[in-house]
């Protein structure tokens, strides 16, 4: 897929609306979901768009057995393996390897696109034909010449496996058709009106004019297939966090997604670009709904203004600051929905440009050690999930303790480690208490243990030593330190937390000798974000004495 080439009001930068999912990618203002009616559309506040990173964000996906039978359930995809299956043993066809005329309107019967009885309609024999030629190019139809010089199909290798529903067979052709779409709808988007598919001058017969169209066709297509990618890494961005097939994104808004820079609202110049890219994404998008990537309600034909049929005909948007439009009229100006099988097309042809498009799971398959540094150091995580996902079937002790002797050291991930620890052990449950009991001494996991079972309503759980007390302090502020990225606003929260006496300087004294490698670190931000002055003066000194130390 194309690179991404969002129109940007300064840096690229995106974030997720999912305190989970650290850094995750969701392009989408809010206020984008005021213009264009009912539907919801993920976003942002203009302050995150500011410092967030641009990633993929994890999706989930069904099994391979159930987009095994989504991909069957595809017409055009089922209509190529009936067509297939029906040239057994063989069957003539013409020099190109296409249908001959008498086999034409019974090829459409067969696929039930026309009547038993009387003439084929013409657009069911083009059908008919269009599954033809994407068995063909699938291999699931050979073309071959008998001893006697005619021309012949077959059944391929691959339509045994197909029909039986293996899932490696169904599925990577599934997804070579959605590629072969995907190519023929920005070929179509990027002709001259009125040219077809591959017409050009005769060999040899080239004139300066014929070059000149063909670099004009060639730069049409590539800037309709940078469209098509980027509107589709979009859409999978948008709806990466709901469930798979029922994110429903109006066009307008993904087309707006695609024009106005982040952080900025849509204003009356913008619409005209707006509804250019809707109106360019439009057949393309149906084109794609034809494979199963893509649920898909065109623009309403009605919108097209008949006065302005001759100048183009583009559907007329609201204009900003207009009333919201209600769900059904929105829906007018076209409805698309990712498919689970679009996500995981899309998925592939990520990962095939070197994209880190991630399933939601996959830190989950290893260990407790290999989960919670996996969690830690990746950018594009949603660590509930993940944690989720791993304590699923286990036995809680066993799980609890394995989590806790991951969660142990000093390095630079540690303080993260032993916060997904208890995020994890709420999630197992009474199941873990007897594990988290056992570390209640742990100079690293006593305090946290504690406190975890003091949440959890225990009235038999000792107070901790001091050096323990302030220990834990440390580490869990550390923790938030690390995994807010220093959001000045969830550290001053917990700043207000901070046990802080009328002395702070006694306080400070004793919480800069703390044997811990965030220690200054902590004090810094302390000092830095404390709202009481002189709070945050002894703070500072006692970070530099931290320092020092050091």
């Amino acid at each position: 897929m194309a690179g991404r080439r969002r129109k940007n009001a300064g840096a690229s930068s995106e974030g997720a609306p999912d305190e989970g999912a650290a850094g995750a990618v969701l392009p989408a203002d809010l206020e984008l979901q005021d213009l264009y009616g009912a539907f919801a559309a993920h976003g942002l506040d203009d302050e995150d768009l500011d410092d967030a990173a641009v990633l993929v964000p994890p999706v989930k996906l069904p099994s391979e057995t159930e987009l095994t039978a989504q991909a069957k359930a595809v017409p055009m995809f089922g209509y190529a393996l009936k067509l297939a299956r029906w040239t057994a043993p063989h069957r003539p066809v013409d020099e190109h390897g296409d249908l001959t005329g008498p086999d034409r309107a019974p090829a459409a019967r067969l696929l039930g696109l026309a009547p038993e009885q009387g003439d084929a309609p013409e657009e069911a024999v083009v059908e008919a034909m269009r599954a033809w030629s994407l068995a063909c190019d699938l291999d699931l139809i050979e073309i071959g010449t008998t001893a006697a010089g005619e021309h012949v199909a077959v059944p391929g290798p691959d339509l045994e496996p197909a029909e039986e529903g293996d899932p490696e067979t169904v599925l990577e052709l599934w997804l070579t058709a959605a590629g072969i779409v995907r190519e023929l709808a920005v070929e179509a988007d990027s002709l001259p009106e009125g040219e077809e598919v591959g017409a050009a001058a005769e060999p040899g017969a080239e004139t300066e004019e014929d070059e000149d169209r063909l670099a004009r066709v060639e730069d049409a297509r590539d800037e309709a297939a940078e469209l098509l990618d980027e509107a589709l890494q979009v859409l999978y961005e948008t709806t990466a966090f709901a469930e798979p097939g029922t994110e429903t994104v109006p066009l307008g808004v993904l087309a707006a997604l695609l024009v106005v820079p982040e952080g900025e609202e849509p204003s009356e110049e913008l619409l005209g670009d707006i509804t250019d890219v809707m109106v360019a994404l439009d057949p393309m998008l149906g084109d794609l709904a034809e494979l199963g990537v893509l649920d898909y309600r065109p623009i309403d034909p009605e919108l097209f203004d008949e006065e302005e049929a001759e100048e183009g005909g583009e559907p007329v948007l609201p204009a900003v600051g207009e009333e919201p439009l209600d769900e059904e009229e929105s829906a007018r100006f076209g409805l698309v929905r990712l498919t689970p099988l679009g996500q995981y097309g899309i998925r592939k042809w990520l990962l095939e440009d070197g994209y880190d498009a991630p399933l939601v799971g996959d830190l989950a398959q290893g260990g407790a050690v290999e989960l919670l540094r996996g969690v830690c150091e990746a950018s594009n995580v949603l660590p509930d999930e993940e944690l989720k996902v791993w304590v699923t079937g286990r036995e809680p002790v066993v799980a609890a303790r394995e989590l806790l002797a991951a969660a142990r050291g000093s390095d630079a991930y540690a303080p993260m480690r032993r916060m997904l620890c208890q995020l994890a052990l709420t999630m197992l449950g009474e199941g873990a208490e007897p594990a988290a009991r056992e570390v209640l001494d742990d100079p690293e996991l006593g305090g946290g243990a504690r406190a975890w079972l003091v949440g959890r309503g225990a009235a038999d759980v000792p107070a901790p030593e001091r050096a323990m007390a302030l220990w834990t302090v440390v580490d869990t502020f550390a923790a938030q330190l690390l995994d807010t990225g220093g959001d000045a606003e969830v550290l001053r929260e917990l700043i207000a937390e901070l046990p802080v006496t009328d002395n702070p300087a006694s306080y400070f004294g004793e919480l800069w000798r703390v044997d811990h490698p965030y220690t200054a670190d902590v004090l810094e931000v302390v000092g830095e974000l404390h709202l009481d002055r002189a709070v945050a003066k002894e703070a500072r000194k006692a970070a530099f004495k931290a320092r020092s130390k050091g």
